[in-house]
């Protein structure tokens, strides 16, 4: 792609009224952003302080009084323009993400798509998961109990490179749903992505001091952000993720992590071999790999390992690896050197220790700084750094096993558990196989994207995969405070005056016996 494209796709003008979105109380050393397709400088964001942070929040927090005091119904609408405008600004974003991020323009357009999703569905359901609940009394006909949700107040946001849009915004979409503030700090090496979608949040009309965004390295601002926000939401890697629940902990701050994975796909003797691989591929190479729920390992029963292994790498040698702004290549760069080096290593580990290379493995320095082929390992040993930790680069492993069980033993040998999939012919066996991986997420006959599509169901990982839940109504309620109000009918639960303690206390265990048995007789008889 000719470097001319990179300054000519964001104008002087459109970067200074970017620039002009970040929350600042003085000057600061300028942060350079660089396009992965060129290393082209794109514009520069200030290195934001802790005083910047402090005065985010404050702001942030002024106007977050009369947005939670609006209807919940006019702030559904809110979300549901904001979609409009999502899709009516779609080219001027994908052309914002590929210039940041680096990626394929398909991939791109599944990242604006999935934002307009999370629009859509918290505008619609949103409402209903933080409405006031009726919930069951202490005592049928005496006691009433309601359940409400209060937003939290001020949500902090830290968020990745990989995915510069979805990321940054559809997190803060069901915080804002709730009636929070929020403050976002995004990725260095992306900020532009983000303070562009929170233009399009003002313009949908979320008040203007309601979100605030920082830039600048999370080492000076993670700790000032957490310690003055109510929650926060962290994606990332594992190592820093610990870093950010170490924080929270200590000022106690409740929040959700989403952090590394090394995904797993298990491909059984029954599964459509040319499915698999279709799905497979894409799921390892989706984004250049940097994608939390890409895979990394496939474990393919041996009746169909040859085959599998065959179609694989003539399918993976087929996609078109190159920058573009148009629809046309497959798999885009790697967005920073430190990625590129990351996945150097892992390969040249894995061919020290005998792995075979059957495709790609290395830097095509002539497309672009930082482009790296998709690449195939089978033989790779256990201990190989590319079969136990993350790499996040376009490289999977696929290794035969002899049967399913085998398959899960060797999907569920990491410390992770973010994503898995399943391939079988016989779905109801591929549903049973996958709810014994452990992994907050799996698809049978998927890669991912029917489960990242599936706005309704919560996801998120275990182990070291994170903690804590995005999309549905998990999603919404972790921005909220709920609060129990009861209501005692005829007389408080007190002991009648004069009445022995010891009869008192008689009465009560007749009165729970009998309510067991209510309860027991009737669904109802708790209300």
């Amino acid at each position: 792609m000719p470097a001319s494209n990179v300054s000519s796709s964001l104008s002087e003008r459109t970067r200074t009224r970017l620039q002009g979105g970040v929350t600042h109380v003085a000057d600061r050393d300028p942060l350079t952003v660089r396009s992965p397709f060129t290393g082209e400088e794109i514009g520069t964001v200030p290195a934001c302080q802790s005083a910047d942070v402090a005065e985010a929040v404050r702001t942030a927090r002024a106007a977050q009084t009369d947005w939670a005091e609006r209807p919940v119904e006019e702030r559904a609408a809110v979300l549901q323009r904001f979609a409009d405008e999502v899709l009516d600004h779609r080219e001027e974003l994908l052309d914002l993400v590929q210039l940041e991020a680096g990626k394929a323009r398909l991939d791109a357009h599944v990242e604006l798509l999935d934002v307009v999703l999370n629009a859509d569905y918290y505008a619609r359901e949103g409402p209903g998961h933080v409405a006031s609940t009726r919930r069951g009394g202490g005592f049928p006909l005496l006691t009433t109990a309601v359940e409400h949700h209060d937003p939290v107040g001020v949500v902090g946001l830290v968020e990745p490179w990989n995915y510069p849009l979805t990321l940054a915004i559809s997190d803060m979409l069901p915080a804002l749903l709730a009636g929070n503030g929020a403050v976002l700090k995004p990725a260095e090496a992306t900020p532009f992505c983000a303070l562009r979608a929170v233009e399009l949040l003002v313009d949908a009309g979320v008040p203007e001091d309601l979100v605030q965004v920082v830039t600048g390295h999370g080492s000076t601002l993670g700790e000032p952000l957490i310690s003055s926000v109510d929650y926060v939401t962290f994606t990332g890697s594992t190592e820093t993720g610990r870093t950010v629940a170490s924080l929270a902990g200590e000022h106690l701050v409740d929040a959700s992590l989403e952090l590394g994975g090394k995904n797993a796909a298990v491909v059984l003797a029954d599964a459509d071999v040319s499915q698999a691989v279709r799905g497979t591929v894409h799921g390892s190479y989706a984004n250049a790999g940097q994608l939390c729920i890409s895979f990394e390992r496939i474990f393919v029963h041996e009746d169909v390992y040859d085959e599998f292994v065959d179609r694989f790498v003539d399918a993976t040698e087929a996609l078109d690896l190159g920058a573009s702004l148009a629809f046309g290549p497959d798999v885009g760069s790697l967005v920073g050197q430190h990625q590129l080096d990351t996945v150097e290593a892992h390969v040249a580990d894995a061919r020290e220790r005998g792995a075979t290379v059957e495709t790609g493995g290395r830097r095509r320095e002539e497309v672009g700084p930082l482009f790296y082929e998709p690449t195939v390992l089978t033989d790779l040993p256990d201990d190989a750094t590319a079969a136990c930790e993350e790499t996040f680069g376009p490289v999977v492993s696929i290794t035969p096993v002899a049967d399913a069980d085998e398959a899960v033993e060797r999907a569920n040998d990491t410390d992770y558990g973010l994503h898995a999939s399943v391939w079988t012919e016989d779905a109801d066996r591929g549903e049973a196989l996958a709810r014994r991986i452990d992994a907050g997420s799996v698809c049978v006959n998927d890669a991912y994207l029917g489960m990242w599509a599936s706005t309704d169901a919560p996801m998120g990982g275990v182990d070291d995969s994170g903690i804590g839940r995005r999309h549905g109504a998990d999603g919404i309620r972790k921005y909220t405070e709920s609060q129990t109000v009861t209501t005692q009918r005829l007389h408080p639960l007190v002991p009648v005056d004069g009445l022995p303690n010891r009869v008192a206390a008689a009465g009560a265990t007749l009165s729970i016996r009998a309510l067991r048995r209510l309860r027991r007789l009737s669904p109802l008889g708790g209300r």
